[in-house]
């Protein structure tokens, strides 16, 4: 255990400082920050001084030494048009972005891994090729088409639904939470379906692949000759045997949807992590954009530490050292 979690480790650092280098030396790249900062009629000095008050007179190594130097002591750089610390206001919007894609993550389950094991179970019956169908339309129907769908269809037609926002929070140990409210909930519902929708058609299919394969076994057809009930071969047998392909996507998803549900909250007016992003991209906000990315990348490696700790406790045959090899 020991010698695997530091291995992860320094693989985890060493994929940090790569992503560190390629991600800030594409920012340094892109267009010029202070011709968005300054103000048009700006004299030279005056345009001098914010070059050297923003780090941007010195040369790119030098810049990037001394963003690790301060990364290292947990400075990511201070917005240049906030003027807040990077971090700082990054993690400010995560509560909301985890929120998000949570609910999407846990509607995802409940529903997609049902469907799986039903088609996987029932592969002749019509519902269940109806359902396949249905999850290719659902996985392949880009997000911010569905986003736009579900606006003009709960907000516009039927007014059901707000638009945008957050909605009313409650605040716990500091954390604003939007599903503790009625009001909340009504604005978490389209994003969290939009961000689920292709979740579900995703899990449906691992899940229903794997049922499929496994309702074939011996053990199974071992199982069901000595009489045991169907429920609980499902329950004790198939299902837990395809856990563990199930675990690995949620856990890759749950990243992916952290790092990429720019889409949907953009659509929905989302106050999170992904809709800060695309504004920071757009005013050239360098700090502010490689420390998303710096800080998405450290939780993908903590995301697939976690999923690789949940397999052996899943499985006992599958053991730690083999997931080092």
């Amino acid at each position: 255990m020991l010698l695997f979690t530091l291995q992860r480790m320094l693989q985890s650092i060493a994929v940090l400082l790569a992503v560190s280098v390629a991600v800030f030396l594409a920012v340094y790249a892109v267009g010029d920050p202070v011709e968005l900062l300054v103000n048009p009629e700006a004299t030279q000095l005056e345009r001098e001084a914010m070059v050297s008050r923003l780090g941007l007179d010195q040369p790119v190594w030098m810049q990037y030494f001394t963003f690790l130097s301060n990364a290292v002591q947990g400075d990511m750089g201070t917005s240049f048009v906030h003027a807040e610390p990077a971090l700082q206001l990054i993690l400010s919007r995560m509560p909301a972005t985890f929120e998000l894609v949570f609910l999407a993550m846990l509607v995802a389950s409940i529903i997609g891994i049902p469907l799986g094991l039903y088609v996987g179970l029932k592969e002749e019956n019509r519902i269940a090729r109806a359902i396949m169908t249905g999850s290719i339309f659902g996985y392949s129907i880009p997000s911010f088409w569905k986003g736009m769908v579900l606006i003009l269809f709960f907000a516009v037609w039927l007014q059901w639904l707000p638009a945008s926002g957050r909605g009313e929070t409650v605040s716990v140990f500091g954390i604003p939470f939007s599903f503790l409210t009625v009001d909340g909930l009504r604005h978490l519902a389209m994003p969290v379906i939009n961000l689920a929708i292709p979740n579900i058609a995703l899990i449906t299919r691992l899940t229903a692949a794997g049922a499929s394969e496994e309702r074939m076994q011996d053990y199974v057809k071992f199982a069901r000759a000595k009489g045991v009930r169907e429920k609980r071969i499902v329950r004790r047998h198939i299902l837990r045997n395809i856990l563990i392909p199930i675990i690995t996507v949620l856990g890759v998803e749950f990243g992916s949807l952290i790092a990429f549900s720019t889409i949907t909250e953009t659509v929905f007016a989302w106050p999170g992590m992904g809709k800060l992003l695309i504004t920071s991209i757009y005013q050239l906000d360098r700090p502010v954009v490689v420390a998303y990315v710096m800080l998405v990348t450290f939780i993908f490696v903590v995301v697939n530490l976690l999923v690789d700790f949940t397999y052996a406790l899943l499985d006992p045959r599958v053991s730690l050292s083999e997931r080092m090899s």
